[in-house]
């Protein structure tokens, strides 16, 4: 029996990994400990969740699917809920929520009684049930409390919405200034890597250009797929976040870096 524990967070300002050492302790009371985590910022308002897929594809007959409560794993509507809980069960997974007492059956072995044993899944299955309909209405009448608060902050005309995050902006006109792309790319970029981040993407592509040539000087034939990846590159090329741009126009000697582009002076 493997415990995989799901931790979810709503949204990004959130911490899924907050729960994580709850969880650990309350499966170390048990003298198990915790094989796997998945963790996620994601509404539970839906099932397209790529952890709590991956857990699932993940998870073998007898594994536990530990959370902190049943509202981490769902708030989704009645058909939603209950299409997962059929994946779930087809897999022979084991809920245990630590806010469910009833639940926690699923981290010892079956008592061996038959009666006994689906006795206890029933009412098991019914308490889930009944706190995942508890969850989902809370969802709801959270978020009509939040219409309303917002249409009524909105009618007296003080409704100013999420507020701006001005050290973010002041960045992004800096790199607007330097002439490096669109608005949306440099917020993109603004919030990115930093410079040691930078720095290791290059290298891998400066050690993988040697990788190659040391290939060729053998007669080895290279994967011109790789090819792409070599260095000298802009950031344009690599695909990752980052407002660290190298001139691809220098050239650039052996075991150097490429200097970094430069702000234009106000």
């Amino acid at each position: 029996m493997f415990i995989r524990a799901y931790l979810r967070a709503s949204t990004d300002d959130q911490d899924a990994s907050r729960a994580r050492d709850y969880l650990e302790t309350f499966v170390s009371g048990y003298g198990k400990a915790i094989a796997s985590c998945y963790m996620e910022n994601a509404s539970g308002s839906h099932a397209d969740r790529p952890e709590l897929i991956r857990l699932l594809k993940d998870a073998r007959r007898g594994d536990v699917l530990l959370v902190e409560s049943i509202d981490r794993l769902s708030r989704m509507d009645d058909q939603a809920w209950r299409s997962l809980k059929t994946a779930i069960d087809n897999r022979g997974i084991r809920i245990v929520s630590v806010d469910l007492p009833t639940s926690h059956q699923g981290m010892t072995a079956r008592s061996g009684d038959e009666f006994t044993d689906r006795m206890l899944a029933a009412i098991n299955y019914m308490m889930i049930d009944m706190m995942a309909a508890i969850a989902r209405k809370d969802y709801q009448q959270r978020r009509l409390r939040q219409a309303q608060g917002i249409e009524k902050a909105k009618a007296s005309g003080v409704y100013k919405g999420r507020p701006v995050d001005a050290e973010l902006r002041n960045r992004v006109r800096e790199l607007l200034a330097a002439g490096l792309g669109s608005f949306e790319q440099q917020r993109y970029r603004a919030s990115g890597l930093n410079l040691v981040t930078a720095a290791i993407v290059l290298w891998n592509t400066v050690y993988l250009e040697r990788s190659a040539n040391a290939l060729r000087g053998h007669s080895t034939a290279v994967d011109e797929s790789l090819l792409q990846y070599l260095s000298p590159l802009g950031w344009e090329h690599i695909n990752l976040t980052g407002d660290y741009l190298w001139r691809s126009t220098v050239k650039v000697g052996g075991g150097r870096f490429r200097p970094l582009r430069r702000l234009k002076s106000a």
